[in-house]
């Protein structure tokens, strides 16, 4: 298992450290494959937040968590990622079928809940090649907090999006 451990406006201590180690063994036993787990720890406004990001061939599964005590944080934010990945089993062994990345027992398990998801609304617009500000501008305008366009600069589609704390993000995929 490949782990980055990862601290903003706090050292990490090797107590830390071996508190996440512990938490991610949790999630390695679902896949027979190594995973590469991203954890960042963050203290701000002495709000306690855990970030962790699992990949695994392509597909990664995140999780969130704040509370006034990191230990804390970090216990919800992996009971968060064991959720997701159990909610999402079904699917996971579809995408990964004839491969050895599920565990046997994991792949096992009874199946509880269904994974098809209810598309309520399906849209169709043209795009028309714009620059990020006039995306921006357009997003704003249609009172949105995201915008799909075709970016004149890179000849590509991307999307633009409102962040929390009120600026904007970008978002290129690669083909």
């Amino acid at each position: 298992m490949e782990l980055t451990v990862r601290g903003k406006n706090l050292e990490i201590t090797e107590a830390l450290r071996s508190y996440v180690e512990k938490h991610t063994v949790k999630v390695q036993r679902y896949f027979e494959k190594p995973l590469k787990i991203n954890v960042l720890l963050r203290i701000s406004n002495m709000t306690k937040t855990c970030e962790v990001t699992v990949f695994i061939d392509g597909v990664i599964v995140r999780g969130v968590e704040k509370s006034d005590d990191m230990y804390k944080s970090i216990d919800l934010v992996f009971d968060k990622v064991e959720r997701q990945i159990h909610k999402y089993k079904t699917r996971l062994a579809r995408k990964f079928k004839g491969k050895s990345v599920l565990s046997r027992e994991f792949a096992a398990e009874p199946q509880t809940d269904s994974t098809d998801f209810e598309l309520v609304k399906k849209k169709q617009f043209a795009v028309s090649p714009m620059d990020v500000d006039e995306a921006i501008l357009q997003m704003n305008l249609l009172e949105h907090d995201f915008f799909v366009f075709f970016n004149a600069e890179t000849e590509k589609i991307a999307i633009i999006y409102r962040r929390k704390d009120g600026k904007y993000g970008l978002i290129e995929p690669e083909m």
